[in-house]
């Protein structure tokens, strides 16, 4: 069937000859290249059977016509209660299923709605389909012809039945677009210009999608397919040749290798901020936009990108447009030792919680160790991953950031449980291509004070998140504390705190019975300590947690600045780790002498690390029975924190401040902070 005076009264012959009878109810139309044959083996009635002899004691008789066009005219000329399109899908769907996983069938959609999804790359329907119904009222059905139980999509002159109210109905996309730019200051004010643009092209038969132009009238940028880009650019220099020559305009500027991507929804003019959405949604993930349009009807908003970014795009507008069933975190955690494993039982334990409470999926695409990686896009089965690891190909930092950033995932996370400089390198460029970065890795944080600053300012500008909260206390809310403080206005004057759970197990287990060098073999042995035990002793793990400390209370501090009295001679420290170990006996008896001295005076042993006013210093120190930290057990922490609000009485955090465990959950409740929830 076709649109001429023939083909139209080839319909109405078929149409009076089908009602003569009182037969045609329904009109099917054919669409997606499904044959003719697909129609009778389902059981329809094929064209050219519909005829006066056609019976008409069936439920339903349907014409099955050439077209959606030739379907939509026949169902408007006969007043058919419904047109029905029957194709190869369950109807329209919130996105390309093939680009966005998460995209599901559209109940219901507006006649505009549908017309601006086929504009914008849906091939379900054929959009000049829309218009004979559409004046007549008649519904369209599109269903799946191989899955007829489905619902399918109604399409009507109302969106609002039953209970999908979201202001987006769906996500579309034109791929190979190309901008073409007609710029200059003599257009400015100047009559016709736009007209003599449009009518160049016109009359090349060159189709424009999408029209944007600056308020000051400098430049009028149009989308047109790629394919046509050269032509339009060329039409477009001869149209203004002169204008050119003298300078009054620039040569037509052209860049291809764009996408389009259609927002659509007649409820977004309802619902104030969509458009800001949008943007801030691309703009976390990296995205920028090239060129925009929205018209003064609200029910599209048109953006066009890079084509690379087309996916990531697409999944993120899907995902936080409310538009999938669940939002989606996409993890890659580098580490599986103890911290590390813990967190990745912790994910699979509570993942599908998650699922049913939060609507939150936590989709682990990478795990790295310092020798292999696996990476997979649609998550890795974490009851299997330590033998995939196994045969995995080799890896490196170098390696894991290429991989991680290839990728190109939207909502995606890097979790470092190392304790690997080359992988604290890695923030930097990971925040640069808007990676969110969680780490209960310290060197960041606590190295050189201009890189801790250009890691947060880095964060802030590109809408990502650099989160550390167990670098300090384990799984206690320490930082976040002091940065809820500060951003509610409060100043933090003084912090005075026990941030070793090694050093506080250590004195602890201090008695007439278990001496120094044991203690220290006991914290070891129970996993207190880091394998060498001198790097707590040293106070550099205090050092560096007092540092991240205080810098996040909003002063400047690099570790050499930072007082220190150690308890443990310097040159213990020298040599081997065995050598270590045999020395180590001889200050027992000097440590338990006094030991039973403070016992005396009712004191106890703590290694304080303390800051005034940005001044910070390390010590061990004696304290009484009075004091918060006198009943500090096992290998907790405890901070105080003397701000202008809590000043006569500090603000007080105390728990375990050691454990795989408990560093694990507080990662973990960082990864939660990310997807806000």
């Amino acid at each position: 069937m076709t649109q001429s005076p023939e083909g139209l009264a080839a319909m109405r012959h078929i149409i009076s000859e089908a009602s003569r009878e009182g037969s045609l109810i329904a009109v099917v139309g054919r669409s997606s290249g499904l044959s003719a044959s697909a129609f009778a083996d389902a059981a329809w009635v094929d064209a050219h059977e519909v005829s006066s002899d056609t019976a008409i004691d069936l439920p339903r008789i349907s014409l099955v016509a050439g077209n959606d066009y030739a379907a939509a005219i026949i169902a408007a000329e006969t007043g058919a209660d419904v047109l029905e399109i029957w194709t190869d899908v369950d109807g329209f769907m919130t996105a390309d299923p093939h680009l966005v996983p998460s995209a599901y069938p559209i109940p219901h959609l507006s006649y505009t709605e549908a017309m601006e999804l086929c504009h914008f790359g849906v091939s379900i329907l054929y959009p000049p389909s829309v218009y004979p119904v559409c004046v007549k009222n008649i519904p369209i059905h599109v269903r799946n012809l191989f899955r007829p139980d489905e619902g399918g999509t109604i399409i009507s002159s109302s969106t609002r039945e039953g209970a999908d109210q979201h202001p987006v109905r769906g996500i579309s996309s034109i791929a190979h677009t190309a901008l073409i730019t007609v710029s200059g200051l003599s257009m400015v004010g100047v009559v016709g210009v736009n007209s003599r643009i449009f009518n160049a092209l016109a009359s090349a038969r060159i189709s424009v999608f999408m029209v944007a132009q600056a308020s000051s009238e400098n430049n009028t940028t149009i989308a047109v397919r790629q394919d046509d880009a050269d032509t339009a650019a060329a039409v477009l220099n001869e149209t203004f040749h002169s204008e050119i020559e003298s300078g009054a305009l620039n040569a037509v500027a052209v860049e291809k290798g764009l996408v389009t991507i259609g927002v659509v929804g007649e409820q977004m003019k309802h619902t104030p901020g969509t458009a800001g959405r949008i943007f801030s949604i691309l703009g976390r993930n990296g995205i920028n936009v090239i060129a925009f349009a929205q018209g003064a009807r609200q029910n599209n908003i048109s953006i066009v990108i890079h084509s690379a970014l087309l996916n990531k795009a697409l999944n993120v507008l899907h995902d936080s447009l409310f538009l999938s069933e669940y939002k989606v975190l996409n993890l890659f955690v580098c580490g599986i030792g103890t911290v590390g494993g813990r967190l990745l039982e912790q994910i699979s334990q509570q993942s599908d919680i998650l699922m049913r409470r939060s609507r939150l999926r936590l989709n682990v695409v990478g795990i790295a160790t310092s020798r292999t990686a696996i990476f997979n896009k649609q998550g890795i089965d974490l009851s299997s991953y330590r033998e995939q690891l196994k045969t995995a190909a080799p890896s490196s930092p170098r390696r894991l950031l290429d991989a991680v950033t290839s990728m190109n995932l939207y909502n995606a996370v890097f979790v470092d449980c190392t304790a690997s400089k080359e992988v604290a390198e890695l923030y930097a460029p990971l925040l640069e291509h808007n990676v969110n970065v969680v780490a209960a890795n310290k060197i960041a944080a606590s190295g050189p004070y201009g890189q801790y600053r250009r890691l947060k300012d880095t964060a802030v500008r590109q809408g990502v998140k650099f989160l550390f909260e167990t670098n300090v206390g384990a799984g206690l809310p320490i930082i976040g504390t002091m940065n809820d403080l500060r951003n509610s206005g409060d100043r933090i004057i003084s912090i005075r705190a026990v941030l070793s759970g090694t050093l506080n197990f250590i004195f602890n287990t201090l008695s007439a019975d278990v001496p120094l060098s044991e203690a220290v073999r006991q914290a070891k042995e129970q996993g207190y300590s880091e394998p060498d035990p001198r790097i707590d002793l040293t106070g550099k793990d205090v050092i560096r947690k007092l540092v991240i400390l205080t810098r996040e209370a909003g002063y400047a501090i690099e570790q050499e600045e930072v007082a220190q009295q150690l308890f443990i001679p310097a040159d213990y420290f020298d040599g081997s780790l065995d050598s270590f170990w045999q020395r180590l006996p001889q200050l027992d008896a000097d440590f338990e002498e006094r030991r039973r001295q403070l016992e005396a005076q009712g004191q106890r042993w703590r290694f304080v690390a303390q800051m005034d006013e940005g001044r910070a210093r390390v010590s061990l120190e004696a304290v009484d029975r009075n004091h918060p930290f006198y009943n500090l057990e096992g290998s907790n922490n405890i901070i105080l924190l003397t701000t202008e609000r809590y000043h006569d009485y500090p603000m007080q955090i105390q728990g375990y401040g050691a454990g795989a465990a408990v560093t694990a959950a507080g990662v973990f409740a960082n990864i939660m902070s990310i997807a806000n929830i």
